[in-house]
Parts: C-alpha cells; sequence; structure tokens
C-alpha cells in the first residue's frame, strides 16, 4: 500500500494497518522511513486530541501493572486508551526483551484498548522519534488517550518530558530512593506522583513515603505550585479512580489556560533541532568515513601530536569548507 492508504486504513480504526505503520516507523530502512513519513503527513491533521501520558519510574515500581488498571479503568468510561510499552531491546536483534505487553493481559484484549511493545533501540529511556511518530499514528487512529511506558532507566524522566503533556512518576514504598528520587526526577519534570504498590503489608510504608514526598515538594522552589502526590494500587484498584481524575483535571486546566499548546510547541521546538543535529551527524559520518585525512588525524590523536578537540575541529572545518564549494 502507499502512504494515502495506508493512513485511510489508520483514521478508520484498521489495528493491523496501525501496527504495519508503526513497524515502518520504527525501521532503519529508508524506504521504510520514506513510507512511515508518508503516512504520518496524511494523519498529522486528525492528531492533537489525545492525552499524551508519560509513566516513568525505577524498573521494578509496577508500570506496567498500574497502566493496565488506569486502561481498565478508562475504557470502563468509554475512553480509549493505547499504550506504547517501550522495552530494553537486544543489541543482536533489536527486538524487545521484556515483553511488556504479556503483563497487561487484560487490558491489550480491550477492544477499546491498543496495546503496542515497542523496542527501546538504546535510546535513553526508549524514547525516540519512532516514539512521537507512533503516538501520533495512535491519535489519528481514534485512541484519546496515549500512555507511554519507559524502560525506567535513569534519565526516562527527561526524555520522557519531551514527548508527554503529562509525566506520572512512580515510585516505591520505601525502596530507600526517597532523597536520590526527590533531587534528580521528581521535582523538575514530574506532573504527579504515584506511591505504588499501596496494599497488604506495604500501606502504612506506603502513606510513609507518600508524607515524604509531600513534604519534600511541598519545600520545593522548583516546583511553587506544587506536585500532587497520591498513593494507589494495581492489585487492589484503590487510588486508581482518583488518580485517574486528578490527571484529566491537569489536562483539562493545562488546555483550558493554553499551557498545553505551549507545551507542545516547545516539544516540536526540540524535536527538530535533535533531528537536525542527528542529519548533520549522519553527513559528517558519512564525509568522514574512508578519508585519508580522517586516518592521519587518528594516527596523530593515538601519538599524541593532537588532541581530539583539535582532530574534531579540522574535520569539521574541512566538511564545512568542501559542503560550501559543491
Amino acid at each position: 500500500m502507499n502512504a494515502h492508504a495506508y493512513a485511510n486504513q489508520i483514521l478508520a480504526g484498521d489495528r493491523a494497518a496501525l501496527s504495519r505503520a508503526i513497524t515502518l516507523a520504527e525501521s532503519t530502512r529508508p524506504a521504510d522511513r520514506s513510507l512511515a513519513d508518508g503516512i504520518l503527513m496524511h494523519c498529522m491533521p486528525h492528531t492533537g486530541r489525545a492525552l499524551r501520558l508519560a509513566v516513568t519510574g525505577a524498573p521494578g515500581v509496577g508500570k506496567s501493572s498500574l497502566i493496565e488498571a488506569l486502561g481498565l479503568h478508562a475504557v470502563a468510561q468509554n475512553t480509549s486508551v493505547s499504550v506504547l510499552a517501550i522495552d530494553p531491546s537486544s543489541t543482536r536483534t533489536g527486538g524487545s526483551i521484556l515483553g511488556d505487553k504479556t503483563r497487561m493481559p487484560a487490558l491489550s484484549r480491550h477492544d477499546r484498548a491498543y496495546v503496542r511493545p515497542s523496542p527501546s533501540a538504546g535510546s535513553m529511556g526508549g524514547i525516540r522519534r519512532a516514539t512521537r511518530d507512533s503516538m501520533l499514528m495512535c491519535e489519528a487512529a481514534g485512541f484519546r488517550v496515549v500512555m507511554i511506558e519507559t524502560v525506567g532507566a535513569g534519565q526516562s524522566e527527561y526524555t520522557a518530558r519531551h514527548i508527554a503533556d503529562l509525566v506520572l512518576v512512580l515510585v516505591q514504598p520505601h525502596a530507600g530512593d526517597e532523597l536520590q528520587g526527590i533531587k534528580q526526577g521528581v521535582l523538575e519534570v514530574a506532573d504527579m506522583v504515584a506511591v505504588t504498590k499501596s496494599d497488604h503489608n506495604a500501606v502504612r510504608a506506603a502513606q510513609a513515603t507518600l508524607r515524604q514526598y509531600r513534604r519534600a515538594l511541598a519545600a520545593s522552589p522548583a516546583r511553587p505550585h506544587g506536585v500532587p502526590v497520591m498513593a494507589c494500587s494495581a492489585v487492589t484498584g484503590e487510588g486508581i479512580a482518583d488518580l485517574w481524575q486528578v490527571l484529566r483535571t491537569c489536562e483539562d486546566a493545562r488546555r483550558s489556560s493554553g499551557e498545553l499548546k505551549k507545551i507542545r510547541s516547545s516539544q516540536v521546538l526540540d524535536v527538530i533541532l535533535e533531528e537536525s543535529g542527528s542529519a548533520l551527524v549522519d553527513k559528517l559520518l558519512e564525509y568522514s568515513r574512508g578519508r585519508t585525512s580522517l586516518r592521519d588525524l587518528c594516527q596523530k590523536v593515538e601519538s599524541g601530536q593532537l588532541s581530539v578537540r583539535a582532530a574534531t575541529q579540522r574535520i569539521v572545518s574541512s566538511f564545512l569548507r568542501d559542503s560550501q564549494e559543491s
């Protein structure tokens, strides 16, 4: 099929066409990428109405379980949900390792939900260009909520901010990372914090963790307007409805105030600059590969005659000069 035919099927809600289009977006083959770009161009006028929610947190915090609980709550209210579950990927085949879809069995089978595991392909937090493209295709297919589950690797909170309207950070009761989490991730990027696994014997520990985060966030000059902190359990369902309501209330407030439009405009600028940088790096690598001058520079660096910075400046200067002449 051509791009227009793909887009028409996606707009009609065809899950198979959506899955194939996302596969094209994730491909590294130039022909696939070109077709995916064409599909996206046709889909773009039909995007922008969904809530884009990134769910992040340390491995083992229960991201998949909480996403399924939130998703099931949403579909019960006739809200269609898509999930981009980003898995760590194999360095050999590029395929997903954990298979997050298997941990959302009920949501995966629901007729108003779509769960798509995607390999991280080595990117920080798993979020990359294909994730944004996939998100927009899901919106064009009619899903009113798109949840992006990060791999939870270190700086994923920051990469999530570049794609989502809201970032939900999950923390565990007494995991020993309260201060680290507050200092590095939560204060700067979290729109909401959820203390997970607040059930059975962990209820008291969850309440203690909740109070710690509330005190820290209330006293933070970085977030003068505060950040909601709630406890919940994907197992018992306790707190899920309240969590969902706060998320939707926050979304409505940002839409009506115009803040959401500003956030998305800033994200588009970030994406353009990032893509431009990647394209320039690819061109520079293509220019440099196999050149005698590059091998000579490498030898001078190895022998201590030249610093890496000086060698870099020479090859970039040579690239810019030859580009202007051509």
